[in-house]
């Protein structure tokens, strides 16, 4: 029932709306598994009060746990970052072993002998050593560097990307990005420059749900919000 809630007046909008399109809804199991949540009295058309009583107390049961959640949660990440811990994702090359990682690439052993050496992806030597690699592009000293911006990426968008074919720079800023949980979904707090947020950004691309694609809602929704906030960046 609480994945219908987003308030009380969301849940009656929800139920006008089953009412116009003659569709019932009953929940399967619990107390209320018995009762037509879209019953309606006969002449007025209206929702029978005692039904209107019971989706509004659902509807306010449901605010409250996600509020206490959202509440938990913020408290939670505040207590983590006050001990020095980081949420996201820990990398598959322990932070121990990444100094002896770097030497040895900088000495010549391949991205494949280290994957072996350490039993680990490609990928995650690639991003051990991103700065190291010919294609990774370093600031000129003369240039100011460009400041790194954190924006909070949709999960649905982050686990797309997760499985994109990311540059070292790319990949790391989504690596190192700090989970933050909302409700039964997450965010995805991500610290890269304008630059690299805007390659994120095209890489998502077929969530647009072009012709071809099989893109969802959900996925198209998470897109649009991610491409707000980069676009609000600027130039």
């Amino acid at each position: 029932m609480f994945r219908l809630v987003r308030g009380t007046g969301h849940i009656l909008d929800v139920l006008d709306v089953l009412h116009r399109d003659r569709l019932a809804l009953r929940i399967h199991d619990g107390a209320f598994s018995a009762m037509d949540l879209t019953a309606r009295h006969p002449r007025t058309g209206e929702l029978l009060s005692t039904v209107k009583f019971m989706v509004q107390t659902l509807a306010a049961a449901g605010e409250l746990q996600r509020d206490l959640q959202r509440e938990l949660t913020y408290d939670g990440l505040r207590a983590a970052e006050a001990k020095g811990n980081k949420g996201g994702r820990r990398p598959a090359v322990p932070t121990d072993k990444t100094d002896a990682v770097r030497t040895a690439y900088l000495e010549g052993r391949s991205i494949a002998a280290l994957a072996r050496d350490h039993d680990v992806s490609r990928g995650a030597i690639r991003t051990a050593v991103a700065d190291l690699l010919p294609e990774y592009t370093a600031v000129d000293a003369g240039t100011p560097a460009e400041l790194l911006v954190v924006l909070d990426m949709p999960g649905k968008v982050a686990d797309f990307l997760r499985a994109a074919d990311l540059a070292p720079v790319e990949r790391t800023a989504l690596d190192q990005g700090v989970t933050v949980r909302r409700g039964q979904g997450y965010t995805l707090r991500v610290s890269a420059t304008p630059m690299v947020h805007r390659r994120l950004l095209a890489h998502c691309q077929p969530l647009d749900g072009a012709p071809g694609t099989s893109a969802i809602p959900a996925q198209r929704k998470a897109r649009r919000e991610y491409a707000n906030r980069v676009n609000d960046l600027g130039e």
